[in-house]
């Protein structure tokens, strides 16, 4: 029997679901096998990475510095260049989420905060949206790194950051996105590399 399933994520449209199976749950995402009505009526099978989200931050200091976190990720197989960001626990709000990730990973708390939109990590197989935020008037408060956590906090003139954004030597995908999104809030001009 075809059940009506209710959207993963506001603004998407109603999919009908055939037939689900949770093939793996763990301590961060959930995996399904989903059989489902496509609008253009085919029916299709998925596997879907289900992830509870996650907030990011741009954060700028007075002298136009943007804080970059060089972290040891496992799954890319060495060191990443990203903002400090952070998965949303459950019933957390995201601006909640980057306020604390901010201060854990940059030590930093921030009095001014704007909501840079969300994007989707990989809409082909997650249902992850991370948040973003632009936040400044910053203050130094102690870090509270996590134990899972090997990263050092840089602090970089944002127009570098976003220079390293165009030629590829970021290549985290919410890092580019902030940055690129923070710019065009501030009303900077981009140029290709």
């Amino acid at each position: 029997m075809w059940t009506i399933a209710a959207p993963r994520q506001a603004g998407l449209q109603d999919e009908i679901v055939k037939q689900t199976s949770t093939v793996f749950s763990g301590r961060v995402i959930t995996v399904s096998k989903e059989q489902v009505l496509l609008p253009n009526g085919n029916v299709a099978d998925y596997e879907i990475v289900h992830h509870p989200g996650g907030a990011a931050v741009v954060a700028l200091d007075e002298e136009a510095r943007v804080c970059l976190l060089h972290q040891y990720r496992p799954a890319a197989g060495g060191w990443v260049w990203e903002l400090p960001a952070g998965r949303l626990e459950p019933g957390e709000p995201a601006a909640l989420t980057a306020r604390r990730e901010l201060v854990e990973e940059a030590g930093r708390e921030a009095a001014d905060w704007q909501d840079l939109g969300f994007m989707w990590s990989s809409p082909g197989v997650f249902d992850e949206r991370i948040h973003l935020f632009l936040a400044r008037q910053l203050r130094v408060v102690p870090a509270h790194h996590e134990p899972h956590e090997v990263l050092e906090a840089h602090w970089v003139a944002l127009p570098e950051a976003l220079e390293r954004a165009m030629n590829g030597a970021i290549l985290d995908s919410k890092t580019i996105v902030g940055l690129m999104r923070a710019a065009s809030r501030l009303g900077m001009t981009l140029k290709a590399p």
